[in-house]
């Protein structure tokens, strides 16, 4: 969750670089949420600290550049929200197509070194051991969650983006235990709360991005009162 949320920020800063510059903001937002997610792979490797440390710092010195950065912007404000917290009505058929582009390149990238990323991620120590590269793995892994933030910013915004990447998922384990049905479930429900928020901003005209989360959150407290009230 940490980790989506630094990332999340990061890709405030890539946005403000890109207004700055007079680019794209999403291709903004990729890149520099990219070369994030390997600095926080090297130093948390490099340094000898926690990645957890690593994103913190992160986290904060990319929030902070992008706000400095957007105050030399004439008339930011206007767009700010739209990125902040989402805005359906932002999102281009460029967009779309970029957005489809770069989800076939996490399920595919998934989907060929699943096994590795498994390994990494609940054993980093004996992959190593085992002659995996782990600090490219660490990357690449990280690269994924960046693109998968920068697939969720026009719709619910830098702030908001790792709620849904973690209220489904936590969602998911109060239903099911093993991993693969886990991984399963958990997209299932990000796809519906997504789409379930969607319709329900449309008919009450509220910003996309918090009824998305406010959706999923809801969900979330509803499972968990069903499960403690089943024997």
């Amino acid at each position: 969750s940490f980790i989506g949320a630094g990332i999340a920020h990061a890709a405030f800063g890539g946005v403000a670089i890109a207004l700055l510059l007079g680019i794209e903001p999403l291709w903004g937002a990729l890149a520099f949420s990219l070369a994030v997610a390997w600095a926080i792979a090297y130093t948390s490797r490099r340094a000898a600290l926690k990645e957890e440390v690593a994103i913190g710092i992160l986290f904060a010195a990319s929030m902070a550049l992008g706000i400095f950065l957007l105050s030399f912007i004439p008339g930011y404000r206007a767009d700010l929200f739209g990125y902040l917290f989402g805005n359906i009505l932002s999102v281009s058929s460029h967009d779309l197509l970029v957005s489809f582009v770069l989800a076939g390149l996490v399920f595919t990238a998934v989907a060929v070194l699943y096994k590795e990323f498994l390994f990494i991620t609940f054993d980093p120590g004996m992959a190593e051991v085992s002659g995996f590269p782990v600090g490219v793995l660490q990357g690449l892994l990280l690269s994924l969650v960046a693109l998968t933030v920068v697939l969720s910013l026009r719709v619910v915004g830098a702030v908001l983006v790792a709620a849904l990447l973690v209220i489904p998922a936590a969602t998911a384990y109060q239903l099911v235990r093993d991993f693969h049905r886990l991984l399963f479930l958990s997209a299932l429900l990000g796809i519906a709360e997504v789409v379930g928020g969607l319709i329900i901003s449309f008919y009450l005209d509220t910003p996309s991005g918090p009824t998305i989360v406010l959706l999923s959150a809801a969900l979330f407290a509803l499972v968990m009162f069903l499960r403690k009230r089943s024997p």
